[in-house]
C-alpha cells in the first residue's frame, strides 16, 4: 500500500512535466510517450468457485518505452519498453508452508484471518503498436496503444496474516514467466490500461486441498500517464 500512495503523490507531477514538455519547439522529429507510471485494479479470473476476492488488490507500473515511428506524421509507431511493477492479490485463498510442502485451502470464514495475498515484484518488457492524432505541438491528443507485456516475477510471495502471527515466504509455484495482452488507450493525460494475462498466475498442477486444480488468469484495469 505505501507504492499505491507514492505514486498517487507523484501523479500530479508528472502531469505537470507533459504540459510543459518541449514539443512546443515544433521539432517534426519528436518522439511520444517515453515514461509510464500507472495504477491498475487486480482481478483474479478463471478462479476455483470456492476462491473469491478479498480487501483492495492493487498495482503499480512505471517504465520508459522506446518510441519508434512507422510514417512521416509519426501518428503510427512501434513501442519497446522496460519497466518496473508490483501487484498484489488478495482473496480468501490460505497457501500454508510446512516442512517444505506447500498447501492450498479456501477459507470460508473471514473472522480466521485478516488478510491473505500473493505478492509479486516484476521486470516489464511491452511491446506495443501506436496510433495516435498527435503533431510537433500539441500534446493533447487521442491516442490507442495495443500489444503484448512479458513479464519476469523476480521476487513472488505468499502472505498471511492473523491475529496471532504473520507469515510470509517465497513461493516457487507462482509462475516466475508471464505474458499478456495490453491495450492502453484516452485521450491527453488520462488513459485506460487494460492487461489480460494468457498464462497462469500458478504453476500448473497445483491443487487445492479439495484435489480441484487452481487456475487463475490475472485482469487488471487501471490508469497510465505518458510523460515525454
Amino acid at each position: 500500500m505505501k507504492e499505491f500512495l507514492v505514486a498517487l503523490f507523484l501523479l500530479p507531477v508528472l502531469v505537470l512535466s507533459q504540459e510543459n514538455s518541449f514539443k512546443s519547439s515544433g521539432d517534426t522529429n519528436y518522439l511520444e510517450d517515453q515514461f509510464y507510471l500507472g495504477v491498475n485494479y487486480n482481478f483474479m479470473l478463471e478462479k476455483p468457485q470456492d476462491v473469491f476476492k478479498r480487501n483492495f488488490s492493487y498495482g503499480l507500473q512505471i517504465g520508459l518505452i522506446k518510441d519508434l515511428p512507422l510514417n512521416n506524421s509519426r501518428t503510427i509507431a512501434l513501442g519497446l519498453g522496460l519497466g518496473y511493477a508490483v501487484n498484489s492479490y488478495y482473496s480468501n485463498l490460505i497457501v500454508t508452508h510446512e516442512n517444505d510442502v506447500i498447501s492450498y485451502y479456501a477459507e470460508s470464514d473471514a473472522s480466521l484471518y485478516k488478510r491473505s495475498k500473493f505478492e509479486m515484484h516484476s521486470i516489464e518488457v511491452p511491446f506495443e503498436f501506436r496510433w495516435r492524432n498527435s503533431s510537433p505541438t500539441k500534446y493533447k491528443f487521442f491516442r490507442i496503444y495495443s500489444g503484448v507485456k512479458f513479464t519476469y516475477n523476480f521476487s513472488a510471495r505468499s502472505k498471511l496474516v492473523t491475529d496471532a502471527s504473520r507469515d510470509g515466504f517465497s513461493n516457487p509455484d507462482l509462475e516466475r514467466l508471464q505474458y499478456g495482452l495490453t491495450l492502453n488507450f484516452g485521450y491527453n493525460t488520462f488513459n485506460l490500461h487494460l492487461y489480460y494475462s494468457l498464462s497462469d498466475f500458478l504453476k500448473k498442477d497445483t491443487l487445492l486441498d479439495t484435489g480441484e486444480v487452481i487456475t487463475i488468469k490475472p485482469f487488471r484495469v487501471g490508469l497510465i500517464f505518458y510523460v515525454l
